[in-house]
């Protein structure tokens, strides 16, 4: 179990340093295209996405952690309710952003959507292996 723990764990920082790189590639963009605010509404955007990839591994990581002393069905649940925790911490940084910190939705959505689809590039190629 240690090994696949470390594998894991190896690739999901890999895979939130790329997700930092495409953030701040896409702040970049934003810069040179529209100005200041929309950089940091891309980089909010892509924080709020690297935010949940640091949630999830460390769900996984604990999960992993308590596998062998509570059993597959405490796992399960340990694992929906970090989904929960993740889902319901994007809908709340999101509406901080737009409605508290009024920053420029296309900008947040497309920082948001330029990580996370680095994230799932990185999560579908551990399926293959």
């Amino acid at each position: 179990m240690d090994s696949a723990e470390h594998e894991i764990a190896e690739k999901t920082r890999k895979i939130i340093v790329l997700q930092v790189v495409v953030g701040l590639l896409a702040a970049a963009g934003f810069y040179f295209g529209k100005g200041g605010w929309e950089a940091r509404s891309a980089l909010y955007g892509a924080f709020i996405s690297i935010a949940a990839a640091v949630l999830l591994r460390r769900g996984v990581r604990r999960a992993a952690a308590q596998a062998a002393e509570h059993g597959p069905k405490h796992v399960m649940l340990a694992l929906y309710m970090g989904a929960v925790q993740r889902f319901v911490m994007v809908l709340a940084l999101f509406g901080l952003g737009l409605a508290v910190f009024k920053l420029a939705p296309l900008a947040t959505i497309a920082g948001f959507g330029a990580a996370q689809l680095v994230y799932l590039a990185g999560a579908g190629g551990s399926r293959s292996n």
